[in-house]
């Protein structure tokens, strides 16, 4: 084995985001087109011993306690279903915002999928695997193998991996905090939203512009409830908005962070340097956004 091992955990990144209905068990059904980014959070795994985990990073102190972290609930809810395996020591550099609509503590539980995966030999596409993400979080699945697909149900039904094009994105969190579980308790009516068109068309959409033409089509049926507890949203949205060679600003998840996407690289660059330079206080990225990004 090696001394140790790494996986990225890509930042999540929900184009579009439709609320199909509540449950009788008070979950929400979704209908979402998921794409990751091309960084995020970095995670270590040293084989053997007992299972540890040591959080450092940016945003370390907003990762809450470790025995709560998602990576250490999804390995145990791996070896609650599979005895026997070698487990080690975690390292988790958080670069990633918390709570913040991209994410980013389910990319880490399935990055930690994939690297006890690796440690003992079990296949990517073991349901076991898939199971224990399951059992962790909603969005957990979804990460576990980071490519775009449509995501449904309460995250546990996924398509195939589309095939799309890379998407120039300029990525802002104002730094505020907002809890999901808020964000859907402020959200009323999915019939309000009921005309959005459907997503299936968007398998066949491999070239950019095509797609962000689609895009403009779609929405966030959580934006306008999420901006109702954090209204810096808006004034994310706002700021993204006017940049130029902006063709569509969205947030994504259940916010608070929003992105901006471009038809070229060089305009999402010059617009994250136009944003660092006047909101100095706003955590901001810039990268690209879905193809078949390796999470290696």
């Amino acid at each position: 084995m090696p001394a140790s091992l790494v996986e990225i955990a890509p930042a999540k990144v929900n184009l579009t985001l439709r609320v199909v209905g509540r449950r009788d068990d008070g979950y929400h059904e979704l209908e979402s087109l998921v794409v990751f980014a091309d960084f995020g959070d970095r995670l270590g795994l040293v084989p053997g011993g007992e299972l540890s985990l040591r959080v450092r990073g940016p945003s370390a102190a907003q990762a809450g306690p470790g025995d709560d972290n998602l990576v250490l609930k999804a390995v145990r809810a791996l070896t609650a279903r599979r005895a026997g395996l070698r487990l080690g020591a975690f390292t988790l550099d958080k670069k990633l915002p918390v709570a913040a609509g991209v994410g980013g503590g389910s990319a880490d539980a399935a990055a930690a999928l994939r690297l006890i995966a690796q440690a003992n030999d079990i296949p990517g596409d073991d349901q076991e695997l898939y199971a224990a993400a399951r059992a962790t979080g909603a969005d957990v699945p979804v990460c576990l193998d980071p490519r775009p697909r449509i995501m449904r149900g309460i995250g546990e039904i996924l398509s195939a991996p589309l095939l799309l094009p890379r998407l120039p994105a300029v990525l802002v969190n104002p730094r505020v905090a907002v809890p999901t579980k808020a964000v859907f308790a402020a959200w009323k009516d999915a019939a309000v939203k009921s005309a959005t068109p459907p997503l299936d068309p968007v398998g066949g959409l491999t070239n950019r512009e095509p797609l962000l033409r689609f895009l403009e089509t779609q929405a966030n049926d959580l934006e306008a409830p999420a901006i109702t507890l954090a209204p810096a949203i808006a004034e994310v949205l706002a700021a993204l908005r006017s940049l130029s060679g902006c063709r569509l600003a969205r947030m994504s998840g259940s916010g608070a962070t929003c992105f901006a996407l471009f038809a070229g690289r060089d305009a999402a660059r010059a617009a994250g340097r136009a944003l660092r330079d006047k909101y100095a206080h706003w955590w901001v990225r810039t990268g690209t956004l879905g193809g078949n990004l390796s999470p290696h």
